[in-house]
């Protein structure tokens, strides 16, 4: 029983996934430390003040926290510009120059004249309209 269990927690892909839990919460640590602590200074030395905390509707005797619902966007909007600016952007630029040498694959469909649909490369005839390929 515990050699199964043994098996299953040193499997490459469970450790992969640990591996990318504790690494994940360890970025979104930096990346929250990140834009509470110089991207919201930033804009509340461009506006004036970054914190919306004081903005409440009040009807019928309930209160409605817009201020806190506009910072928790504003942390979203800042934390998604931070992560694509600061590794989608540049994972996509360092991808982008590894490919740049390789040719492209050879194309295993083709277009049929008639119908417009793909088909295979060997085939010679078209599986939807029938006609012939040349």
């Amino acid at each position: 029983m515990l050699t199964g269990f043994r098996q299953f927690v040193l499997r490459g892909n469970v450790l992969d996934l640990a591996v990318a839990v504790v690494l994940g919460a360890a970025f979104g640590a930096v990346i929250t430390a990140l834009v509470k602590d110089l991207l919201t200074p930033l804009i509340g030395a461009l506006v004036g003040k970054p914190d919306f905390s004081a903005v409440v509707l009040t009807a019928n005797g309930s209160r409605f926290l817009i201020g806190d619902f506009m910072n928790a966007l504003l942390a979203f909007v800042l934390i998604a510009a931070a992560v694509y600016f600061f590794v989608v952007l540049p994972l996509n630029a360092l991808a982008a120059r590894k490919r740049r040498g390789e040719a492209p694959a050879d194309p295993t469909t083709k277009k049929c004249a008639e119908c417009l649909s793909e088909v295979p490369i060997a085939a010679r005839r078209c599986a939807f309209c029938t006609s012939v390929l040349a």
